[in-house]
């Protein structure tokens, strides 16, 4: 089943959604897999874990699939720290050394999307040492925005937290980053 989720989030079609949304898409997901990820979200694809390509799948299914398929909801952060565990267990056991390009840097994306500045730390690691530049930029960036802020502005209206004055003059200027 695992194998289903590579295929179809590595395929050229959807790539292209990857950072370029459309609501057409994100309904699609929804779809498709909210079952899916629901599953994933109460543990239940647990096996998944045992091989590269199932801790992969399983990493896509909790990171990347609920920013689509909540967009603008908190439910879409739901599974970020699953993601991370998933992840940080995958690359321990060595999972991410033989995977291509593409598939190590969604391997690696949940400690980019965290809040944690440690985790922040081992997404520029990671990014870095896989010679992913743009991934790393991107890397860089998100975690200026976490240290210099403890977390992602952009989100505080969606998890219905108060934003700081330093953190509105921020996301009203020209470099916010919105998500």
């Amino acid at each position: 089943m695992y194998q289903d989720i590579i295929d179809f989030w590595f395929c050229k079609e959807v790539s292209q959604y990857w950072f370029n949304s459309t609501e057409e898409f994100d309904r699609q997901l929804r779809e498709d897999y909210a079952e899916l990820w629901q599953q994933a979200a109460d543990g239940e694809l647990v096996d998944w874990q045992e091989s590269a390509l199932g801790s992969l799948a399983l990493v896509i299914l909790l990171d990347q699939f609920p920013l689509n398929m909540f967009r603008g909801e908190a439910k879409c952060f739901a599974t970020e720290a699953q993601s991370r565990e998933v992840a940080g267990v995958a690359i321990d056991r060595g999972f991410d050394i033989n995977l291509p390009a593409n598939q190590k840097s969604f391997l690696y994306m949940p400690f980019m999307h965290s809040e944690s500045l440690e985790d922040q730390g081992k997404s520029l690691q990671l990014f870095d040492q896989a010679g992913l530049e743009d991934n790393f930029r991107f890397a860089r960036h998100h975690y200026s925005i976490v240290q210099r802020y403890g977390r992602f502005p952009h989100r505080n209206a969606i998890l219905g937290r108060e934003s700081t004055e330093a953190e509105l003059e921020y996301l009203n200027s020209k470099e916010a980053f919105l998500g």
